[in-house]
This record gives structure tokens, C-alpha cells and sequence, in this order.
């Protein structure tokens, strides 16, 4: 929302979009990419990488690592700092693709529960993300959903790269 001030009152004019269109957006692309995830085999979700790239794990460590920790700041106001995420290492705990997808289930269930407390005037809001990234929250939100856009794409160069026909990035069912 946009704030207009008058003399007598604070008039908050509708995003583009409102809150629930925006996260089933991107719940959509949250779809593609857990079927990127499920195309890859195994051994090469941990280690495959093209022209020193970070393996497709990796990369979701990193979109996980920012996603649900992100939405849950956004409406408590309590962060992790970017210090505390270890994701641009490419390194990840989970060791499985069933546990990776696991975890990306979880963040899903985090991302729903947290945007729910978010009230419509927050995304309006200046917030400081990680104690690094400065913007309105809803400009925080679609970084993270470029992010994951991008790293999504990474992934499906790698499956062709390896033979394997990437999902379709348009199906968002």
C-alpha cells in the first residue's frame, strides 16, 4: 500500500497485489522448483556444478536459508543475520534429496504460518533484512522470490546439461 497523508487522516492506497495473490504466486514458483528438485539424481543434486557454480543443493540451501527465516522477520521483526547463514558457501547439513525436499516442505509450512501475521500495512514498511538489506518488506519478498526464480534456473541448465528435461517453469499447479 501506498500511504497518502492528508490533513485529517492516513489513507493506505492497495498494492498491485494483494497479500494472498502474492503468495500464491509465489507458492507457484515454489512448485516448479521442488520439481526441480525432484528431477535431479541423486549423487548430482550434491555435487554436479558447471563453470564453478555452487551444486543445485547448495543453492537451495541458500533459497531456503532466506525464504521462511525472511517471512518470519518480516512479521515478528526478529532476524537472523546474513553472518548466521551459511549458504554462500554451497554447503548444506541435509545430506539426502528426501531430506533436502523435506526441508523444503518445512520452509513452505514456515512461509504460510509467518505470512499469515503479517498485516497488510507491514509490506509497506522499511525493514532491515538480515541487518543487511534495507527496503520495503513486499521489495524484500520479491527479492526473495528473484532469488529463487534465478537459482531455479541455474538448476534446470544443470538438468539439461546432464540430459534430463527440466520441468516446465510455466506449470505452477
Amino acid at each position: 500500500m501506498t500511504t497518502i497523508n492528508t490533513a485529517t487522516e492516513t489513507i493506505l492506497a492497495p498494492l498491485f497485489i494483494n497479500s494472498n495473490d502474492l503468495l500464491n504466486h509465489w507458492q507457484g514458483h515454489r512448485r516448479v522448483t521442488r520439481r526441480v528438485i525432484e528431477a535431479f539424481p541423486e549423487d548430482e543434486l550434491f555435487n554436479y556444478s558447471i563453470g564453478g557454480m555452487r551444486p543445485f543443493a547448495g543453492l537451495i540451501s541458500e533459497i531456503t536459508s532466506m525464504s521462511g527465516p525472511g517471512v518470519k522477520g518480516i512479521a515478528t521483526d526478529e532476524w537472523t543475520t546474513i553472518n548466521e547463514m551459511d549458504h554462500h558457501t554451497g554447503k548444506t547439513e541435509v545430506n539426502s534429496k528426501d531430506a533436502l525436499l523435506m526441508e523444503w516442505d518445512r520452509i513452505t509450512d514456515e512461509i504460510n504460518t509467518f505470512w499469515a501475521q503479517i498485516p497488510t500495512e507491514k509490506f509497506q514498511e522499511v525493514v532491515l533484512a538480515f541487518g543487511q538489506y534495507e527496503g520495503e518488506a513486499y521489495g524484500i519478498i520479491l527479492y526473495f522470490i528473484d532469488n529463487e526464480i534465478h537459482h531455479r534456473a541455474q538448476g534446470t541448465v544443470y538438468l539439461r546439461s546432464l540430459g534430463i528435461e527440466p520441468p516446465a517453469f510455466w506449470n505452477r499447479d
